[in-house]
């Protein structure tokens, strides 16, 4: 069925993309999209993962399992979309980017 998977990008690789679970990839994004602030410096990718735990259907991933890799996947995606931001300081901190 071709409507279970969706193409994203990632930001450290321009123009390729990557056919992924989209089920999972939505879940995951509805979930990060929820915890980040709109103010930098954000939040830290582990603080992140936390927040968002509680979120994910245990269906897709149970007990937390491979949401981490989602979580990676889903924020490059979101970060080459220019949905998201990471703050210049490290470690790595995400938040949602303003628009217009």
């Amino acid at each position: 069925m071709p409507d279970d998977k969706i193409e994203i990008e990632n930001i450290a690789s321009p123009g390729r993309t990557t056919r992924v679970d989209r089920a999972k990839y939505l879940a995951m994004r509805k979930a990060l999209l929820a915890v980040l602030p709109s103010k930098p410096p954000g939040l830290k990718v582990a603080d992140a993962k936390q927040a968002l735990l509680p979120q994910l259907p245990d269906e897709l991933f149970p007990q937390g399992k491979t949401a981490g890799w989602w979580l990676k996947a889903v924020q490059l995606d979101l970060e080459a979309k220019g949905v998201i931001q990471r703050a210049p300081d490290t470690p790595v901190q995400l938040y949602l980017q303003r628009k217009g």
